[in-house]
């Protein structure tokens, strides 16, 4: 058998003093089974699609770089990387545009996350490596545990079966899911809401009316506003889907997560109380942090240890 040609772009990214190497490999570490990404000491590959072909994300890290590489399985054309739409998929998925300096001056102080934030210096939040990807994770996600999320999005990227000559299953961008039946969806372990919204998603973003990565490009709160008040008109996606995928597929620090229940389980153990926090005290608490409320999030999840979210 012939082997596929490919096609490859690598560069090297700098990275700021004491980046969080372990942050970035546990968010992909989150499957066991690693079909789509495998998790080393100091590096990752993850399967994706780059421009609709099988493609494969290595990342490995050294003091003050990582050296980003992607080898795409070439087609008749093998048509050139784009080194720039790697380099800002990087930063992105690694955080590095984050202004998490700014936070914690700004914080340092805080009579109660002060404590924490010295704890969890240069915290950042990995994201995905499409915007899409990010939403397909949180609609899978919702008022499920962790767990069986990550069993539904292993049986997704199944079901797509795109692999990569490396051997890695890629996940699959809106194109492919929006092909799926519904009742391959249904197969897979999807609830019918869960699979009508992601079927839904995934032919917007297909047919060009939810432009997720050309938004992703420029970012800013009146942008924001319009991403969420497209996908609010989503039958199935709320509040915390729409925050949640704002900050792991855009970056995007100030969405409100106060919808999360490890979120409420972490002010809980912040603030010391025996009552549970509801949504609302949970909002106005986290109203005081803007523009940052979702790294505030990313904080009291990673005081529970919770690095699969």
């Amino acid at each position: 058998m012939t082997p596929q040609p490919t096609n490859s772009a690598c560069l090297p990214v700098a990275l700021p003093a004491g980046f969080r190497v372990t942050d970035a490999l546990d968010f992909h570490r989150r499957d066991a089974r690693e079909i789509a990404e495998r998790v080393a000491a100091n590096g990752l590959q993850k399967g994706l699609l780059w421009e609709g072909r099988p493609a494969c994300l290595s990342l490995q890290f050294s003091a003050q770089q990582v050296q980003a590489r992607l080898d795409v399985d070439a087609d008749a054309g093998k048509r050139q990387i784009d080194e720039r739409a790697l380099l800002a998929m990087v930063r992105r998925m690694l955080g590095l545009d984050q202004d998490v300096a700014g936070f914690a001056a700004r914080f340092a102080d805080h009579p109660q996350l002060s404590a924490l934030i010295v704890r969890q210096t240069g915290l950042r939040v990995p994201a995905t490596a499409t915007p899409f990807e990010a939403l397909a994770w949180a609609i899978t996600g919702q008022q499920i545990s962790v767990p069986v999320a990550v069993s539904l999005r292993r049986k997704l990227i199944q079901a797509c079966n795109l692999r990569h000559t490396s051997g890695l299953l890629c996940h699959p961008d809106a194109a492919q899911i929006a092909a799926l039946p519904l009742e391959t969806l249904r197969a897979a372990g999807f609830s019918a809401t869960k699979a009508g919204s992601l079927l839904t998603l995934a032919r917007q973003v297909d047919a060009g009316d939810l432009p997720l990565n050309d938004w992703a490009q420029s970012l800013d709160a009146e942008r924001v506003e319009l991403i969420r008040e497209r996908l609010l008109n989503i039958r199935g996606i709320g509040p915390w889907t729409v925050n949640y995928a704002l900050l792991r597929g855009f970056g995007w620090l100030d969405g409100s997560l106060h919808g999360d229940v490890a979120v409420r389980r972490g002010l809980q153990m912040l603030l010391g109380t025996k009552e549970k926090i509801d949504e609302k005290t949970a909002r106005d608490w986290l109203a005081q942090f803007s523009p940052w409320r979702a790294l505030v999030a990313a904080h009291l999840w990673a005081a529970l240890s919770a690095a699969a979210y």
